[in-house]
Parts: C-alpha cells; structure tokens; sequence
C-alpha cells in the first residue's frame, strides 16, 4: 500500500484522515452518511491512487460503509474498538477526544501495522447471506429468550403453578393451557377428566399423567386478589402473543438457513461432523468462513473460537488463562456443539471425564475437548474433505 486511511464512522458523519508512507497527511475530510457522501468520499478516496494501494482501516466489520469500500476495491482493515482506544493514547496528553484525532490515529496505526495485518475478505454473496441470517436469528433468540423471562416473572406473581406444569414456557402445549386457563381460579376447578379431554384436544405427547398435573396445580395457591389475576392475565396474554409470533419468526429464519446451506459449497463439509444440526453447521460456516487463508494454522482457529487459553509471562511469573477476546458467536456454537459431541462420541467423553478427573471444570473440559475436535475441524475445512467417521477410532488411538 502507498497511502493508509483512517475512517471513524458515525451515524451521521464519517470523518476520513489519509497518510502517505513517511507519515505526511494526504487527506483530512468529513463527509455526511448519505449518498452524496459516499459519492464524495469514493471521489476523494480515488484521488489518493489506486484503489488497492489505499489501504482503509475501520472499527467495523460489516455495515453499508463496509460494503462499499469493498465493492470500490480497497484494503479493508477492521480494528477492534479496544486496540483502537489504546492506541488513541499515544496522540494525546489529555483525555480530549475528537473524530478527526480518532481518524487520524487509525491511519497511523495501519500506516506502522499494515505489513502484520491482513485485510477483510468480502464473502461471496451465498455466504454473506448465511451470515447475515446467522446473526439476525441470533438475535430473534436473545428476544425469545427475554420474553420467556419476562413471561415467567408475570406468571411467577399470581400464578406460579403454570410456570411447572409442563416442560418449558415456549411450548405449544403451555400457550393453549394458558389462553383456556389464564387464572389459577380456572385452573383450581379442573379435574383430571376434563384436563385428560383438553390435552388430547391438543395432541399432547407428554409422559405426565393428567392426576399429576392437577396435583401440581392445587400445590401452588394463586393470589387471593382477584383484580391482580386480571390484570396480570392480560399481560400474561400479551406475552404468550409474542413469543408465538417470535416462534413463527424463528422457523422461518431456519428455513431459510435451510434454503442457503443447499447452496453453499461448505455446507456439506460442516454437516459432515457429528452432532452438528442445522443451526450448529449454519453457525460454524458463518463465522469461520470461506477464506482458506485466514486462518493459517490449526492454533489461529482455536484462538477466533476461544479455546485457545492465554500465557501471561513475566520474569520468573508464568500464567495461563481464559482468552477473553474471541468471536463470541463462534465461542458460543461451539460450546452446544460439544455437550452433544461429548454424548454420541465415546473418545470425547473420555477425553472430557479424563479432564474432569484431573481436576479441570466443566466448561475448561469442554473447552479442552473443543480443542481436539478444532484441530480435526480445520484440517477436513483446509483440505476441502467432509469428516471421516473413521477419524474418530485414529483420534481415540492417539490420545
């Protein structure tokens, strides 16, 4: 690269700073976040040279800023907020702040770290889509979740019973119990026979016997204010509405996820794993990607995933600790993906009961056999080959 570019985003204005290679400012400018300014910012970006010798570093991963630096052809550098902020200290002797310093220390930073770096690859369209599902059903789930606590909190202040009938609060079977019977004064008039009728109505497969379900009912006593019981029926009501709706939202993002992964070169690669449904497949080729390139070594994948721990050393102080810094997305998929590795996979158990025994915790255990299936993982995505079942009885020999 011949001239290195800082850009601090922002909702409204993008400030932009240009250094050549001794350090001289090329460019200092503020541009609106709207076409006219993307139109000014490519026209002056391109003044500076050739579009792939004017590296662009950016505390931003993705986004329409992003996007349009890529399709103009330049060096896209995404820097983590943190080692931005730190490096931000170097320029100033008071804890002032400003977008133009801001800019100006990102093309600084690249302009002296430039040759460590590696620039952000844009994704082919098939998996850019696949991501893009990937997080916005994530957060779908997060809002889900939220609601099933706050439906538990309502139920939990005039009618704890419902919340242990059956086993979870987002069940279909839960939702039509509590639209018939949304206050436990309905509820206590139930009688085996009737609340047998209601659930084959309702298709119910439980293993709960309809006598131990009114048990469970007459257990819990509800307010004795009946103005509470309607009040907080409705809000009870309202909640059950959105997380049916949020549901419906969530089976057509799998869906979907479902339509992409048959496009995806990769997908059948990721799927060949054991224990890896649609979500965990969906999310592993997401986040690790289509760049064989970017991870170089076995140990680079670890550490995106956050199973490689950290050494802090110092003269004769040595210490090894969680990695904090990680994708969080993938550090998380990875986690599920082992706690159902661990039970259909016979060498990870012990792997996992071998750590334990040592004196390991749960999630370092899960993080330790993470590790093993990381290295196989990386070399099956390197080589562009689906997972070998019989990799399993090598693995086992070697460990």
């Amino acid at each position: 690269m011949e001239v290195f570019v800082g850009l601090d985003w922002g909702e409204q204005h993008h400030q932009v700073h240009a250094l050549d290679g001794g350090g001289a400012t090329r460019l200092s400018l503020r541009v609106p976040h709207d076409r006219s300014g993307l139109e000014r910012l490519r026209a002056a970006l391109a003044a500076l040279g050739e579009p792939a010798a004017v590296g662009v570093a950016i505390e931003r991963r993705e986004g329409l800023l992003v996007d349009h630096l890529l399709a103009w052809g330049h060096p896209v550098y995404p820097v983590n907020p943190k080692v931005a902020a730190r490096a931000r200290e170097g320029y100033r002797a008071a804890p002032v702040k400003s977008d133009a310093l801001d800019a100006f220390a990102l093309a600084d930073l690249l302009r002296r770290q430039a040759a460590a770096w590696r620039p952000f690859r844009p994704s082919s369209p098939t998996h850019a889509e696949l991501q893009a599902l990937v997080r916005d059903r994530e957060r779908f789930v997060i809002e889900h979740r939220r609601l099933q606590h706050q439906l538990r909190a309502v139920l939990e202040t005039y009618y704890p019973a419902a919340t242990k009938l059956f086993s979870g609060l987002d069940r279909s079977i839960t939702f039509a119990f509590l639209r018939r019977y949304p206050t436990p004064a309905e509820a206590e008039r139930l009688t085996a026979h009737r609340l047998a009728r209601f659930l084959a109505r309702q298709g119910y497969s439980g293993r709960t016997a309809p006598e131990v379900l009114i048990e469970r009912i007459r257990a819990h006593a509800g307010t004795p204010n009946v103005g509470v019981d309607v009040a907080r029926a409705r809000a009870m009501l309202a909640l059950v509405d959105f997380l049916e709706q949020v549901g419906r939202i969530l089976d057509d993002y799998a869906a979907a996820i479902a339509g992409v992964l048959e496009r995806h070169p990769d997908a059948a690669l990721f799927a060949s794993f054991p224990g890896t449904g649609l979500v965990t497949t969906a999310t592993l080729l997401a986040e690790i990607g289509e760049d064989r390139t970017r991870f170089p070594s076995p140990g680079s994948l670890l550490a995106e995933a956050g199973l490689a721990p950290v050494t802090r050393q110092s003269g004769s102080s040595r210490r090894v600790g969680f990695r904090y810094a990680a994708n969080h997305h993938l550090r998380a998929i990875w986690g599920q993906w082992m706690l159902t590795v661990i039970r259909i996979s016979p060498w990870t158990r012990e792997a996992y009961d071998a750590a334990r025994a040592r004196g390991q915790s749960h999630s370092r255990a899960i993080r330790s056999v993470g590790a093993r299936w990381g290295r196989i993982l990386w070399r099956c995505w390197l080589d562009r080959q689906t997972y070998d079942p019989a990799l399993d009885r090598r693995v086992a020999m070697a460990t």
